[in-house]
């Protein structure tokens, strides 16, 4: 290991399988890491249900869903969700992603950024 990759978490060699990792756990809304990434952390999360409304003042939130359908709700309109569709919202723009069904999303978000906007009621981060 190199000096500059000290405190760095290393990962096995190979490909990583989301559905595995998604296998893993079943709760809702509670993002699981499963790799990092040029200081982020690329996350799988199970929803249903509706999520609470929030936003990011410093970081986009990029939601690409897995299987299933997910809405994200905006308070000027909201953009549905399907397997292999991508949805940023920018920063600052309050959303709530809600899911009628189970579904199976991957984000990816800066280190550190608290789910809900807020640290004081974010989940804390899991690793899988």
């Amino acid at each position: 290991m190199l000096p500059a990759d000290e405190g760095r978490r290393q990962h096995p060699r190979g490909a990583i399988s989301l559905a595995d990792k998604l296998g893993d756990f079943t709760e809702y809304w509670q993002p699981h890491t499963v790799a990092e990434f040029n200081g982020h952390d690329i996350m799988v999360v199970k929803a249903k249900g509706e999520f609470v409304w929030h936003k990011h003042d410093e970081t986009d939130d990029l939601f690409l869903v897995l299987r299933g359908e997910l809405t994200i709700e905006l308070r000027d309109g909201s953009a549905t969700l399907r397997a292999g569709d991508l949805f940023v919202v920018p920063k600052g723009v309050e959303h709530r992603p809600v899911a009628r069904e189970e579904v199976h999303v991957l984000l990816i978000e800066r280190s550190g950024t608290p789910n809900t906007g807020d640290r004081s009621t974010a989940q804390p981060r899991r690793v899988v």
